[in-house]
């Protein structure tokens, strides 16, 4: 059984709640976020939950646990509890947070602040999970110190009766606890544009026309590997920010910046940040082609990339047919390195080449790049 510690971290304290937080408690179950990712939250919450929240954290403590009330600047920002540690030391964390008080590193710096006091009190592993769409626990994991081990799919119903897809972490006893920094940042403002097109995440809600462009002709003849689903294409629309936030990929939906229509994809894909090297690829509904729109979005995606990470080469794999994706790279400002022998399998069984190309950083090069294209959120 834990000691019933009163924790201090920062602005921070932790403490066990009390009844006074009850309207508080209510607010935050209230709130239309934390709704979205806790589906198990009575709906409404009423104060006879909250009453039963406070009442029930003895017995969470009494059972081997712990259920901390979050407080800043001496106001309820959140809770966090620990489930048992189980027959091999392992327990597991859980956290909330108060819509007033998000945004300042609320849960994560109580997760790691927990953590820490977990391994104080004998525990030898502290696991969490968060949702694939729940950008704001992603993040808390990153920065308290947690290990990304894995992908449970379809782990846990939601509301509207969907399965959702779950990203496991852990901290072991001892580890070292590196910095928290992204190498992939968020874009400042949410998007990049130049007034003729906007690059911003690709959303759920853009999964059919990214299927439609996948399966148009043009567009597949030139795709590697099997065809994807449109239930395949839905679910990599919402793992789009967990692929970015942790590091591994951006996948952008290029819009049309007058009538915010989807009009391709772009990504940055095979990020190996020891080499600071990532891969560019794109793809483009006919609609919209002839007009410039993959050249300013490749153009802007690798200004902003230079810009903005620690990536000195983005390279590009094309088909030795694909003449306008050729095109594509050589306006950018790419350069030809080089042809992998037939490297791309074509469905009658026979193997293309692969044409390669890379654009460096270079001083001269990152200005021009990013001039007269601005990154930003455009009204």
């Amino acid at each position: 059984m834990f000691p019933r510690d009163v924790l201090s971290t920062g602005p921070l304290i932790l403490r066990p709640p009390v009844e006074a937080d009850m309207a508080e408690v209510v607010r935050m179950c209230s709130d239309p976020v934390t709704a979205r990712f806790m589906p198990l939250l009575p709906d409404p919450y009423e104060p006879q939950h909250a009453l039963e929240y406070v009442k029930n954290a003895p017995a969470k403590w009494a059972d081997g646990g712990a259920e901390y009330a979050i407080t800043l600047d001496g106001r309820f920002a959140g809770a966090i509890g620990v489930r048992p540690p189980d027959d091999w030391g392992v327990a597991r964390l859980g956290y909330l947070v108060a819509p007033w008080a998000r945004g300042r590193d609320v849960a994560a710096t109580a997760a790691r602040a927990v953590t820490d006091w977990l391994f104080d009190q004998g525990v030898r592993r502290v696991e969490l999970e968060a949702e694939v769409e729940n950008v704001a626990s992603l993040r808390v994991a990153y920065k308290a110190g947690f290990r990304e081990e894995g992908l449970r799919r379809e782990a846990r119903r939601l509301r509207d009766g969907r399965f959702a897809d779950y990203v496991t972490f852990a901290r072991l006893e001892g580890e070292v606890v590196a910095g928290a920094e992204p190498y992939l940042p968020f874009f400042e403002g949410g998007e990049l544009g130049d007034g003729v097109v906007r690059l911003a995440p690709v959303e759920p809600a853009d999964a059919g026309d990214y299927h439609r462009m996948m399966t148009e002709p043009s567009v597949a003849a030139f795709s590697v590997g099997q065809a994807a689903s449109l239930e395949d294409d839905e679910r990599r629309c919402r793992c789009t920010r967990y692929w970015w936030v942790s590091g591994q990929r951006i996948e952008l939906a290029i819009r049309d910046a007058a009538s915010g229509a989807f009009a391709g994809h772009v990504q940055l894909t095979q990020v190996v940040p020891p080499l600071g090297q990532a891969m560019i690829g794109y793809s483009l509904l006919p609609a919209f082609r002839g007009r410039g729109f993959m050249t300013r979005a490749v153009t802007l995606l690798t200004g902003w990339a230079f810009a903005n990470t620690p990536l000195h080469r983005i390279v590009a794999g094309t088909d030795v047919a694909n003449t306008a994706s050729h095109a594509v790279l050589r306006r950018a400002g790419f350069e030809r390195e080089g042809v992998q022998k037939e490297l791309f399998p074509r469905p009658d069984g026979t193997r293309a080449d692969d044409v390669q190309w890379a654009l460096v950083r270079r001083a001269e090069r990152h200005g021009r790049l990013r001039l007269p294209w601005s990154a930003g959120r455009r009204p």
